[in-house]
């Protein structure tokens, strides 16, 4: 079988790959929570300092964020790549692999940041752009919204951009090719708990008892009739019941039940609409049963909306660069979450996956303790933010 043809990216960012793929190994082997990427922050704001940026540090806890002016526009734009890790036993077998027992790089954020790391050095030392350049080094993107806190600590008043945009590792999409959806592309992640409360009693006398088990089973099923009734066939929704928790022994009917749920969609209005409906369900079952509900809605993440004219950009730079090959076509929304939403939220931008392989060669699905990144997308990924700067900071600007 003959070797893989080197992926398409700039020449002088080639010449630095032994020290990116580096960079990344080292982030790997040594992963570190939400709020707790102190050494991964250190060595991206060292990086940085070395190369010339004005870097500022503290924005959401671990936060680094890294500015280089060139020229005399006074325009901004964020680049951001996110530094987390995720609680996860590592199983993959690298030589590189987690050293930490119970956390890994589960999804690629270890590459994202050598990635953004490589195109920093390679932009401090060309300047072939005019305006401002924000690099920003996210922490706490698992679940715990680190782009929201960053917002809340003030990253707009002191980095005032007119445009963001992000990107993320696909397994299953070719390596290096990249995968655009204007619009709304992920979805939004919300949490919802239901505490049924019923009255406990022996397992042989149930006709004294209120049974919360078979009230929760109800609303289980009851709930999957959410999407695939109330749910327009041409919208996107899911309710997903991961845990249903109750009583411990099996003659003994529990005084309570409680179940959790992830809550999915592309839509404001569905988004809505499946709170509505989830709430109203879990009341109205518990009660057949002489039961109570309570029910606990957190809104988390929002969806994530691609911006037409940054989505257009966008295509239009790898279009410029690879081609229409180096585009997916018919890309796909996904019913995964990302908090870059927040940002998007406040600030025109695009949001694109760039693929890390198929099969064995990068095909592992991320938040898989067998997954790694691929270390061959690298240099595409770090040209690829390159040409974005590049291009939105030029005299052609988007």
């Amino acid at each position: 079988m003959n070797a893989p043809l080197p992926l398409p990216a700039l020449d002088e960012i080639r010449r630095h790959e032994d020290e990116m793929v580096a960079i990344r190994r080292q982030i790997h082997a040594n992963p570190e929570l939400a709020y707790e990427e102190h050494a991964t922050a250190d060595l991206v704001a060292q990086r940085l300092e070395r190369w010339g940026y004005e870097v500022h540090r503290g924005l959401g806890g671990t936060g680094v964020v890294g500015t280089l002016r060139a020229g005399t526009s006074d325009r901004h734009v964020g680049l951001r790549a996110d530094m987390d890790a995720l609680p996860i036993a590592e199983t993959s077998g690298k030589p590189w692999a987690s050293k930490v027992l119970g956390k890994m790089h589960a999804c690629g954020h270890d590459g994202h940041t050598a990635m953004l790391l490589a195109a920093a050095r390679h932009l401090a030392a060309t300047r072939r752009f005019d305006g401002h350049l924000h690099l920003v080094f996210q922490p706490a993107e698992e679940g715990l919204a680190g782009a929201r806190r960053m917002l809340d600590d003030g990253f707009l008043k002191l980095f005032p951009c007119q445009a963001m945009f992000g990107m993320h590792n696909m397994p299953g999409l070719p390596e290096g090719r990249f995968a655009i959806v204007p619009g709304f592309a992920l979805a939004s992640s919300d949490t919802c708990t239901i505490t049924v409360r019923g009255k406990g009693g022996h397992g042989a006398i149930p006709q004294d008892a209120v049974d919360p088990v078979v009230a929760a089973s109800s609303i289980v099923m009851a709930l999957q009739t959410v999407v695939s009734r109330n749910v327009a066939p041409l919208e996107m929704g899911v309710v997903t019941v991961g845990a249903f928790h109750a009583g411990e022994a099996p003659n003994v009917i529990p005084g309570e039940a409680t179940l959790r749920l992830t809550v999915r969609a592309y839509k404001p209005a569905v988004r809505d609409l499946l709170q509505q409906r989830i709430t109203e369900i879990a009341h109205a079952q518990a009660a057949v049963y002489g039961a109570s509900a309570q029910v606990e809605y957190q809104r988390r993440y929002p969806m994530l909306y691609n911006h037409p004219e940054q989505s257009a950009f966008c295509q239009r730079v790898v279009r410029q660069w690879l081609g229409d090959d180096g585009l997916v076509a018919d890309a796909q929304p996904v019913t995964g979450s990302e908090d870059f939403a927040f940002f998007l939220e406040q600030v025109p931008g695009c949001y694109v996956f760039i693929g890390n392989g198929v099969g064995s060669e990068g095909g592992c699905m991320v938040h898989n303790p067998g997954y790694d990144f691929n270390d061959r997308v690298l240099p595409t990924g770090a040209s690829y933010w390159v040409r974005i700067a590049e291009t939105y900071l030029g005299p052609q600007s988007a």
